[in-house]
């Protein structure tokens, strides 16, 4: 079921992992050989690093003459302060003798320090060039570079993950996946959801969402790149095939009885059996059921759903050729009513949607019977034409969900994946072979693993 679509989807997956895993290792392969450069040049660096720190630094004050320099303006401002105090000629005397000394001492030792603290003690103003333990060390010439090289790596790739990034990802066990990679990929995706009678506004659908899931994306390789499309491709089919979904079995328990469901769709496509599957279903889960053909006018018409309703037991009510299809449903509820009758099942005309009298009598039964659920039904092998058929049916008579008949037969699955997001109405259940057994309810979940799986 679905194999067609099955492999054109793992084939994209295939061809995303491939792409972003073989640009990754290319940025990898370019950042060793960059490393390789800047390794067969690092001795002539380290021979300029040597040099530079030399030549970069300010040259050290030399500390004799720094020191005979704060002891002369010591000197000086000690003479001003002798010239305007009083004379003490033992204080003059004692500063004559420290001129002295600290012209004939060498100052080499902590003593001109503790003179220029000395000196600021006394209200000396600073000489205004930092000490040397106070000089902010500067950052190497090799660092600057390496910060230079990643801001223009960045500026040179803007548009998404730079380079040096990418290839930083790749030797961590990550994979970038960008935009870029998934162009090629994402173009073979939308052949293959057309190619397979996905509705176009559906296979736009899904493709948004991929990018939006996948571009900018980062995972450690232990998810690999591969998953992260499955993913991606899980949350987009998903979103698309789920749409409307609710518990048919809780609707149908919840209901008051009896519960009334009308089935619509053209001639041809296993409308009738369905109905007789329907009716083996709830048998199984305990309901009690009754058949009302309002399919009054195709010959043969009760003929063909007596068949079914002596094969499984149950009870048929049905008028003469040509009667009203409203009135044979309305009496099939009545009935029901009557005998405590669980479920009333009705047929009606293979109505085509470009008939108005048949659309018609579809919207009378509507008003005078008021069914519970009206279903869809037509083959998941007519793809396209089943997905606008199930649009117009819909705006006609407000159908409820939607059953695929043939879909074991359908290697496509382009109307499967977009009834439900085009009418707004799920897929309640599909038909996967000829006995009243082979109908299975619809799982979107389900339907989506069986799509991503791997190919048999």
């Amino acid at each position: 079921m679905f194999d067609g679509l099955k492999k054109k989807l793992n084939r994209f997956r295939n061809d995303v992992e491939e792409t972003a895993e073989e640009k990754a290792e290319a940025a990898a392969d370019e950042a060793e050989s960059d490393a390789d450069a800047e390794a067969e040049s690092a001795p002539a660096d380290a021979d300029n690093a040597a040099v530079e720190p030399e030549a970069s630094e300010p040259a050290a004050a030399d500390p004799d003459a720094d020191a005979v320099g704060d002891a002369d303006a010591g000197s000086e401002a000690d003479a001003v302060d002798a010239a305007d105090a009083p004379a003490d000629a033992e204080s003059a005397s004692a500063a004559v003798e420290a001129d002295a000394e600290s012209e004939s001492e060498p100052a080499a030792t902590p003593e001109p320090d503790s003179e220029v603290d000395a000196g600021a003690d006394t209200g000396d103003e600073p000489s205004g060039e930092p000490a040397a333990d106070e000089v902010e060390p500067r950052e190497s010439l090799a660092s600057d570079a390496a910060k230079a090289a990643l801001t223009e790596e960045d500026e040179d790739d803007s548009s998404g993950p730079g380079r040096l990034r990418r290839a930083a990802a790749f030797a961590t066990g990550k994979v970038v996946i960008e935009e870029e990679d998934l162009e090629d990929p994402l173009w073979e995706l939308e052949m293959a959801l057309l190619q397979s009678d996905v509705e176009m506004q559906v296979a736009e659908e899904i493709l948004e969402t991929i990018r939006e899931k996948l571009i900018g994306e980062t995972r450690k390789q232990v998810e690999s790149t591969g998953q992260l499309v499955s993913e991606a491709l899980h949350d987009a089919l998903y979103e698309v095939i789920s749409v409307g979904q609710f518990d048919f079995d809780q609707r149908i328990a919840e209901a008051d009885k009896p519960v009334t469901l009308i089935f619509t769709g053209i001639n041809g496509v296993g409308k009738t059996t369905t109905i007789a599957k329907l009716a083996k279903y709830f048998e199984k889960q305990g309901y009690s059921t009754v058949l009302a053909n309002g399919d009054t006018y195709r010959a043969g018409a009760n003929e063909q759903i007596r068949e079914h309703a002596e094969a499984l037991d149950k009870k048929l009510i049905a008028h003469e050729q040509g009667g009203d299809p409203a009135a044979v449903i309305y009496d099939g509820v009545e009935y029901a009513e009557a005998h405590d009758i669980d479920i009333v099942l009705g047929d009606t005309a293979g109505r085509l949607h470009t008939s108005n009298d048949l659309m018609a009598q579809l919207e009378k039964i509507d008003r005078v019977v008021g069914p519970d659920l009206t279903l869809f039904v037509d083959e998941a092998v007519a793809g396209q034409d089943a997905v606008e058929r199930a649009r117009q049916f819909n705006d006609a008579a407000a159908i409820d969900g939607a059953i695929l008949t043939k879909a074991d037969a359908d290697s496509n699955g382009g109307a499967a994946i977009s009834i439900a997001y085009v009418t707004g109405k799920p897929i309640l259940f599909l038909g996967v072979g000829q006995g009243y057994d082979h109908i299975e309810k619809f799982d979107p979940e389900q339907m989506v693993e069986r799509l991503l799986g791997e190919d048999e």
